[in-house]
Parts: C-alpha cells; structure tokens; sequence
C-alpha cells in the first residue's frame, strides 16, 4: 500500500478534480486490493492492477454524479464556447523562469482540477495516463469528436489559466 498510495491518490484526483473524493477512491482501490490479496501479492503487474482500478473508480464516480452536478463553464452558449476556444494567447519565452519546478507543477495540478469533468477526464487519460482518443471515447463512453473538441478546449482554457499565471503551456498542443 505504502508502495502505490500517492500513484493511487494522484490518479483519482487528477480525474475528478477534488482531494476528498479521491481519497474515498483510493480507500476503495485499497479495499479491492486486500480482497484479492491472493492473487496481488505475487503478481509484477500490480501497480498497474492498482491504477486500471483507480482509473475505473474514478470515471464511475465521474459518470454517476455527471447529471447532478453541472459547472458555471458548461451553461456557457455554445457560440461563446467556440469563440473561446479560438482566441489564443501569446505567452513570452521567459514566461515562468522565476517559478520553481514544485511551484509550476502545483499551479498545474490547480489548473487541471478547476477544468469542468468533461474537459479534466480526458485531457488527463490522454496526457497523464497515456490513453488513445479511442479509448478515452470507449471509456466515457462518448464519440470520438466529442473526445477530441473536449481535450482541445480543455487544453485551451488550461493554456489561458496558464498564461495568468505566467507559466508557459509548452506540451499541451500534442
């Protein structure tokens, strides 16, 4: 446990944006752990048994609670959506040269969780768990352009929080 709980916890916050909802899925991660014991304790794969569960729990989580809660950015027209999708923002190259690496990468993590769930799930399958547009889309069950204009806008609204915050987005056009 003491081996994967940060992998565990940073994996289901990443998704779905908030530290105690993620701590209720990496005790249950845990849980399912203990319960097959057995067949984990000899096994070499099971950090990726322990993320392919925390990664299932959280996009459940997501998914169940997905109609209930809806964020100020999702009641936006669609017509502003768009526009705001297009607007880019110049950054300067020497942009964040005076935020040391755990600062920046706490402002990213910030600026991640603060994405609507739609935007924040598969930008994060794609860029931090490495998942195909394919698969995010057969994961959240959605289409495939639906995969694609949500990672494009998340990846735009996270460049413009970035820009604020004088971070350069470097990486987030791949």
């Amino acid at each position: 446990m003491y081996a994967y709980q940060d992998m565990v916890f940073s994996t289901a916050a990443r998704l779905v944006g908030d530290d105690a909802i993620a701590a209720d899925i990496s005790q249950e991660v845990f849980l399912r752990a203990y319960r097959s014991f057995a067949q984990l304790r000899t096994s070499a794969t099971a950090g990726g048994w322990l993320k392919t569960v925390a990664i299932r729990l959280a996009l459940n989580h997501l998914s169940r609670y997905r109609g209930r809660w809806r964020f100020f950015s999702e009641l936006r027209v669609a017509d502003a959506d768009a526009e705001a999708s297009e607007i880019e923002f110049p950054v300067p190259d020497t942009a964040g040269t005076d935020i040391d690496a755990t600062e920046r990468t706490a402002l990213i993590e910030r600026a991640i969780q603060k994405l609507p769930e739609h935007q924040r799930a598969p930008l994060v399958l794609y860029h931090f768990e490495d998942m195909s547009y394919i698969d995010i889309a057969r994961r959240l069950r959605v289409s495939l352009a639906k995969v694609k204009t949500d990672i494009q806008r998340g990846r735009a609204t996270l460049a413009t929080t970035l820009a604020r915050c004088g971070i350069v987005s470097g990486g987030l056009d791949s």
